[in-house]
């Protein structure tokens, strides 16, 4: 059966679907030799190129979402190459065969705690889109004094560069009674860059640590420690796909099993005296 180019192209992980309909539009994508055009259907046959180079699809129905939770540390970027030589996310996740690993969202290179990556573009795209709602909570260690006037602006609403933005929650979670180095717990829906830094900074408070400990219904497990990663369960995956309006995929039977072990093959747990419920 034949689907629409940029659907195709989403599951690849390139873009969301609205940004490949502008690079389709530029021309900057061929079926078959042949510059495509918006509203082009393709097959699995066709060959499909983006600015000259060979796109490796898959069909919806064979492809393995896979969804892994990763406890980034600071000092990493959340890029796949970078060209000052630091350390990325990508470092330390596991290696795949015939696919990649697609980053859900971006934390800055000081910010550490929860990262998801997926192998479905498509669910990567949905997971990050405003319009879903999910829910990002923070650990922040604040320098400065945080009065009840403060904590009601962020509340409320203050406009950054790039538009209103605000807390949805703001709660204590302990330091000094002064009011310097306290922690607090704060959420909010969206991920505008630096944005919780920043509205701490529009009260005059600096963000001395920040950890991202939630997104959506998952939470950083307390094991999972730093530079490490862990699977979803199947049911698990599938849970958050039909949060965002995706077919789930049934991993069920020796055929499902055994897909699931071949994408999962270049995987190495650590060793350790007892199962971990964590890998490297």
């Amino acid at each position: 059966m034949s689907e629409k180019l940029q659907k195709v192209l989403a599951r690849t992980g390139l873009g969301s679907r609205r940004e490949l309909e502008t690079w389709i539009s530029a021309g900057r994508v061929s079926v078959n030799g042949k510059v495509a055009t918006l509203g082009d259907r393709v097959e699995p046959e066709d060959m499909i190129r983006v600015d000259g180079h060979i796109v490796r699809t898959q069909d919806a129905d064979d492809m393995v979402r896979r969804v892994i939770l990763y406890h980034k540390p600071p000092g990493e970027v959340c890029s796949r190459n970078d060209p000052e030589g630091r350390p990325t996310v990508f470092d330390n996740l596991p290696r795949l065969k015939g696919t990649r690993w697609v980053q859900v969202g971006r934390l800055d290179i000081n910010t550490s705690g929860l990262l998801l990556f997926t192998t479905d573009g498509e669910l990567a795209h949905r997971l990050m889109h405003p319009s879903n709602g999910f829910v990002r909570e923070y650990a922040v260690r604040v320098h400065g004094e945080l009065t009840q006037e403060k904590r009601d602006a962020m509340l409320a609403g203050v406009m950054l560069e790039d538009g209103m933005s605000r807390f949805q929650s703001i709660g204590d979670a302990g330091g000094t009674e002064e009011g310097a180095n306290r922690w607090y717990k704060v959420s909010l829906v969206g991920g505008k860059y630096r944005e919780v830094r920043r509205l701490f900074a529009s009260q005059e408070l600096e963000v001395a640590r920040l950890i991202r400990i939630r997104f959506g219904d998952l939470t950083l497990p307390p094991q999972l420690r730093q530079g490490r990663w862990m699977d979803l369960d199947p049911e698990e995956v599938d849970r958050l796909a039909q949060k965002v309006d995706l077919k789930g995929k049934q991993y069920t039977g020796l055929y499902g099993r055994a897909r699931l072990r071949t994408q999962r093959a270049g995987d190495k747990p650590p060793r350790t005296k007892r199962r971990s419920p964590y890998r490297r």
